[in-house]
């Protein structure tokens, strides 16, 4: 039996709600400028275009009741609250009346974002994918909550409103998203999906306390800690 010449790297997980089993992270894929007043507020055109796709590393996961270090090279550290979808099913090009059959559950997420270096024509890695950028809390099962189409998403700071929406309001719809992102990828049984943000994004520092919501599901809540050096 052959053996790594280093030691093997863990797999990360997500607890499921209300039980000891937990959800292995294979990809974590995002989804960008999926509400309209968010694509307005960062200067974008609303037009229904193909949805806009990235990735973050599997390990930059950070649980619920975590810790968010201030990550370096930045100066404008920024959240936005979204709806996750855990995947127990996968493939190359799933028809849209397939899609919501590959989905495990559904969770709140954080896509946490070095804003003053994303854009300008860049890869976006630094600005995205960096290390703790994926806060995530409990995934419950799709047999226990059903399919997610509508219900408030909402994120707080030190207990203010900073975002405030309805998952109703996404340009690109569920099922919409899985099919257009298995022409690029094959997915399967393990992938995460970030569908993408409303409006309110924002800056926080070290300190802040965030709590993240989507009707149905429990909350979310991480604290903004010290750069890590």
């Amino acid at each position: 039996m052959s053996q790594y010449v280093v030691n093997a790297p863990q797999i990360p997980a997500i607890p499921v709600q209300g039980s000891d089993a937990q959800f292995p992270v294979r990809r974590i894929y995002c989804v960008g400028r999926n509400y309209v007043a968010h694509v307005r507020e960062m200067g974008g055109n609303e037009e229904r275009d193909a949805p806009l796709f990235f990735q973050k590393p599997a390990d930059s996961l950070v649980l619920d009741g975590g810790v968010v270090p201030y990550p370096t090279m930045t100066k404008d550290f920024h959240f936005e609250v979204e709806l996750v979808l855990a995947l127990k099913g996968g493939g190359l090009n799933i028809p849209q009346e397939e899609a919501l059959d590959q989905i495990y559950g559904y969770a709140v997420g954080i896509d946490m974002t070095r804003r003053d270096i994303q854009g300008g024509g860049r890869p976006w890695e630094i600005a995205k994918s960096f290390d703790h950028s994926f806060p995530c809390g409990p995934i419950v099962p799709a047999t226990e909550v059903g399919h997610i189409q509508s219900g408030r998403i909402e994120l707080t700071v030190n207990g203010e409103t900073r975002q405030e929406s309805d998952v109703d309001l996404l340009i690109w719809k569920i099922p919409e998203i899985i099919t257009n992102l298995s022409t690029y990828f094959e997915l399967m049984p393990g992938d995460v999906i970030m569908t993408g943000t409303p409006h309110g994004v924002g800056p926080v520092k070290p300190g802040d306390r965030i709590e993240a919501r989507v009707d149905k599901l429990p909350a979310l809540h991480v604290t903004i800690g010290e750069t890590l050096v």
